[in-house]
């Protein structure tokens, strides 16, 4: 399947995942869960990033996002700990799962099938099997909305997650034209530019995901930073002018009001710097609905610049030659 039928696919996938979420079948908690770590890189671990950001003011516990192939040395019986492996077989994850394991932390799989699903049910771990067949990134709404549903399952959650999940599902299929017409105009504005991503901290996650398109999608490179933190740094690098860099930022009428202060007086610096400064506002009455209305519109704005560009939107070539040249000396 091609990129634009997957991103265009979206809400389909959405409504698929909450199916597969509430079919999904736990063990109860066996010691208070005081902690969530959640494992996972690329593709299969940004939706960590954005849970984490969205919901640090509705959980009673920390939620720690680990991309590496260590956990944290707290992790214990009272963790839990989310393993997100898309294809099941990603080395990293898999080091953290068996460590998890050993550690005798509560522990969910979220994975397609592969060594994940294998030593899950190998060891009685507890797993949630979603559909395969898609490059990970593209499975985004299948993996972010199990995230929600486990902690959910074991009572760390309240259910009006569920609302927030359909009503994104009703704006974006109301606004899929207006949104693929806006991405397409950015799309154009930011070829042959470096892209430089800003948001409120809150949705930085949101930001890496864009970031992260825009690299596998379009085969560019770009950075992001937050507000407020670049303030205190980032923004007296703007200091000389470069016609190359094209600034977006990513806005919430409900960000924090300081922080939408500091993003004006930050798009005014940056203005003296370059032409090529975009917003682009969310739409939606909650952090789940905005986020996944940004995420939507960013991924049509990668596909959109692979497509100005004549590159293979699904191609990441790179990244099977790591893998393979790894697989020499397996860890």
């Amino acid at each position: 399947m091609k990129m634009n039928d997957l991103i265009q696919a979206f809400t389909a996938q959405l409504k698929r995942a909450i199916e597969i979420g509430e079919a999904a079948k736990l063990g109860k908690n066996k010691f208070p869960i005081r902690n969530v770590v959640i494992s996972g890189l690329g593709g299969s671990g940004i939706g960590g990033t954005i849970l984490s950001n969205i919901l640090r003011d509705d959980l009673s516990v920390p939620i720690i996002v680990n991309k590496e192939y260590q956990i944290p040395a707290f992790v214990n019986e009272n963790s839990l700990v989310i393993i997100s492996s898309y294809s099941g077989n990603t080395e990293e994850t898999l080091s953290a799962l068996m460590q998890a394991f050993k550690k005798n932390a509560q522990i969910v799989c979220i994975t397609s099938g592969g060594l994940v699903q294998e030593y899950a049910e190998t060891n009685d771990i507890d797993f949630v099997l979603i559909d395969g067949g898609s490059p990970p990134r593209a499975a985004f709404g299948q993996s972010f909305v199990q995230l929600l549903y486990i902690l959910f399952h074991l009572s760390l959650l309240e259910a009006g997650f569920k609302k927030y999940l359909q009503d994104a599902i009703v704006l974006l299929d109301a606004e899929q034209d207006a949104i693929q017409k806006s991405a397409k105009e950015i799309a154009h504005k930011l070829n042959g530019k470096i892209p430089v991503i800003y948001s409120d901290a809150k949705f930085e996650g949101v930001s890496i995901r864009f970031r992260q398109q825009i690299n596998e999608n379009a085969k560019m490179l770009c950075w992001h930073h937050v507000v407020p933190e670049m303030n205190h740094n980032e923004l007296v690098g703007w200091r000389e002018r470069n016609e190359n860099m094209a600034v977006v930022f990513l806005r919430n009428n409900k960000d924090y009001e300081r922080n939408q202060e500091r993003m004006e007086f930050t798009k005014e610096v940056v203005s003296q710097y370059t032409n090529d400064v975009f917003e682009i506002y969310s739409k939606g009455d909650h952090d789940v609905v905005r986020s996944l209305y940004l995420i939507h519109i960013t991924d049509w704005i990668s596909y959109f610049l692979a497509e100005i560009k004549g590159v293979d939107a699904v191609e990441v070539d790179v990244i099977g030659r790591l893998k393979n040249k790894l697989a020499e000396n397996p860890f």
